[in-house]
Order: structure tokens, then sequence, then C-alpha cells
């Protein structure tokens, strides 16, 4: 089988080379090899290269910058990911793809199902439903993951961020009233290869839709923050910030262009019951980030 990854170099796609790679042939395309912006130079490699699945790693991510480009943020997560799924329903391929939390608008108590109406507050939340609905639309056979929080030891993300404001300065204040699963790259990485796994094998019923994919547990910005430094702190790291001096604020005292959502939980029960897995609480794979992204500093 052929797998064709969309995003190496992004922190889902570097993990997707390697858990993908017992699956069948993976050919990882960088944006310089596969840009989402020449959709027709992309469209015309995909064609040549014909694989049985098309992961989509990539796309425009720039949360508060899309406020300003929506015509850019539009052209990549809708008009692109359009054009690759009307093609993959052209064939028996399966296509594979990402999108987030933000399609909500976060004022739910609980958490969401996929069955929930959307109602993204930002051009990215706006411009990412708009794919899943291109997708849903095609008639392509698809597997879409909505997740949240991701973080890794390579690309920015909240962790690299916090490690790196906690060695400058001494005091740290952060959201404390927006809430979420924050979730690696590499368990969404993992989680994908099962799920294409039984997908092209047909082990499972897994049929086309959406699907939730978080890590478990819920945690805010600010217990986020503190965990990341009591970890960092207790493998040795050199900080300006104690856990103490972590402090919450009011996502109202943190304005940024585009709005978050409040409530960033997902419900993954369809997901788990389709594929018989557990998922870990998010504190595993967050404590693998910090010490991954401190020995590569230690080194």
């Amino acid at each position: 089988m052929k797998l064709l990854v969309l995003g190496r170099n992004g922190q889902v796609g570097w993990e997707l080379e390697r858990s993908l790679a017992p699956l069948g042939d993976v050919l990882a395309l960088s944006r310089a090899d596969g840009d989402l912006e020449d959709i027709e130079a992309l469209l015309h490699l995909v064609r040549r290269e014909r694989p049985q699945v098309l992961v989509n790693a990539t796309g425009y991510t720039a949360v508060d910058r899309a406020e300003g480009e929506p015509d850019r943020a539009d052209k990549v997560n809708r008009a692109a990911v359009d054009t690759l799924a009307r093609w993959t329903a052209t064939t028996d391929a399966l296509f594979v793809h990402y999108s987030t939390d933000y399609v909500f608008d976060g004022r739910k108590a609980a958490s969401y199902v996929e069955s929930d109406d959307t109602a993204p507050q930002s051009v990215y939340g706006r411009t990412k439903r708009d794919g899943e609905a291109a997708i849903t639309a095609s008639g392509c056979q698809h597997l879409i993951f909505r997740t949240s929080w991701v973080h890794a030891a390579r690309g920015s993300n909240f962790v690299r961020t916090i490690l790196r404001l906690a060695k400058e300065r001494s005091e740290l204040r952060i959201v404390a009233d927006q809430f979420g699963a924050p979730t690696s790259a590499e368990l969404i990485a993992d989680i994908t290869a099962i799920a294409i796994a039984t997908f092209t094998r047909r082990q499972a019923p897994l049929p086309s839709g959406i699907y939730h994919l978080t890590a478990g547990g819920k945690t805010n910005w600010y217990d986020f923050a503190r965990f990341i430094v009591s970890e960092a702190t207790e493998r040795g790291a050199r900080l300006q910030t104690a856990v103490d001096a972590v402090v919450p604020i009011e996502a109202s005292q943190y304005p940024t262009a585009a709005t978050r959502p409040a409530n960033s939980m997902l419900d993954t029960g369809k997901l788990r019951a389709a594929l018989g897995i557990n998922l870990p609480d998010w504190t595993v794979h967050a404590r693998r980030s910090v010490a991954e992204l401190l020995e590569g500093t230690m080194a």
C-alpha cells in the first residue's frame, strides 16, 4: 500500500512518517515538495503517485494571522482540501484529514460530540469547518480527525513556549478559563495509523466520517503551564519562573485577534468504540514532550 503524507515537517506530519511505515510505502512531502497554495502542482503530483491513502497533515494554522488573511486561509483550508477530496473521490483511495476544536464556539458546558452543530468564531475555525464540509460533500472515503492543543518536541507549541518564557521571566500570567485536553502529535499519529489499518483491512466497522481525537482528561492553560514548569524543575532545568509564580488570569485579560473557544473538550467516545482503544491522560505525553525538549536544550 502506498501512503502519501502532506506536511512532513509539521508536528503531526513528522510523527506520521514513523507511525505509518509499518502499513506500506510512505512518501512524506514537505511544503517545498507539495504546497496547498499551489494546488495545481500538488494535484499533478498526487495524480502521478496515485496513493491508496492520502494524508493531509498540513494547512493554514496561524490562528490570529488568519483574521487578516481570510482569503489565504480559505485557499489552503477549504479550496485546496476540496480539490484533493474530489480527486480522491474518483479513486478507491482514502483521504485522511485533520481538523480542530475551533469549529465550535466553545460555549457548550459538556464535551462536544461529532454531531454537535458547528459555530466557528474565527476565520481559522470557519475555514477548517468549510474544509470538513468539502470533504464530506465530495463523496470520497475519508477520516477526519478533530483534535486540539497539539504539542510535540518539535515545532511551535505551548510546551515549547512555556519552557522558553520560564527561562526568561520571573512570572508567567496564563489564561485559566479556557479548557481542553493537550494532545501530542505522537498520539495523533499512532491513532491515525491504527485507524488507517482498521479502515483499509476492514478489521472492524469504521465508516467514513468525523472522529474526535484527543488525549484523555481535562485541564486549562494555567494548570498546563504549571505542569510544564513543575516537570521541567524536577528534571533539573534552570528556570526563572517557579511553579507558584505562574499566575491565573481570565481570557479577557489576554486579548487576541482570533476568539478562542472557552471549552475545547472533544468527546472521543465514537473513536474509542470504533477502534476498541483507550486514550491516555494528557499528562502522559505532555511529560514526554517536556523531557524531549529539555534533552534537546541540555545536549
